[in-house]
């Protein structure tokens, strides 16, 4: 096989990008990221979140295990947490503009509990997967929904402004990963159709 063989489908230099990205977001990059808010858990959270929105299997069984590595360092109380989280996942497809109002009174009402529910494992991460959610549809009013409980909940401006910050970057960078590993085995099957390799 020739070197061009041997390159990944977006190159080297794009697969970079992504790993760095991947630290900015996770892990930290000594002297160039900001200090995170949000814990290295709570992101996994909301890593594993965006995978089962995306419906990416790939990034599910990544973050399961940076969850259950993340709870364990932490010493973290049983919960079912994976189906907690598939639950939400699943409650919070549903958009205000394809409801009636009567629907999105008591979808307001059914969150509230649902929200303390898992609250009462891990506070705050309702609100925080809400909003997650929200960025990631680009669903205004869930936005709106999730922001007033975390703002309600931080009086610290900076500390409400890291929150958000860790958020957004969990969800671009989740855009970006779930995208590349959903679609490269058909890139890939398609690229060999024609006798052309990747690595």
């Amino acid at each position: 096989m020739s070197a061009i063989d041997q390159q990944p489908i977006l190159g080297r230099a794009f697969n970079d990008v992504l790993t760095e990205l991947h630290a900015h977001v996770f892990t930290g990059v000594p002297g160039e990221s900001d200090p995170f808010v949000l814990s290295m858990l709570e992101r996994e959270y909301l890593a594993y979140v965006l995978a089962c929105y995306y419906q990416c299997e790939h990034c599910q069984r990544h973050h399961i295990r940076a969850v259950e590595r993340e709870r364990a360092a932490a010493e973290a109380l049983a919960w079912d947490w994976k189906t907690e989280l598939v639950k939400v996942t699943l409650f919070l497809r549903v958009a205000r503009a394809e409801i009636a109002p009567v629907e999105w009174n008591q979808w307001l009402q059914s969150w509230r509990q649902f929200a303390n529910r898992i609250d009462r494992h891990h506070p705050n991460l309702a609100c925080y997967i809400a909003y997650t959610i929200g960025i990631a549809r680009n669903d205004e009013t869930l936005m709106d929904v999730a922001f007033e409980s975390i703002s309600n909940g931080e009086n610290d401006i900076a500390l409400l402004k890291g929150i958000i910050r860790d958020i957004d970057r969990v969800v671009i960078f989740m855009k970006a990963a779930t995208s590349k590993n959903r679609t490269d085995p058909v890139i890939i099957r398609h690229l060999k159709s024609r006798e052309i390799g990747v690595a």
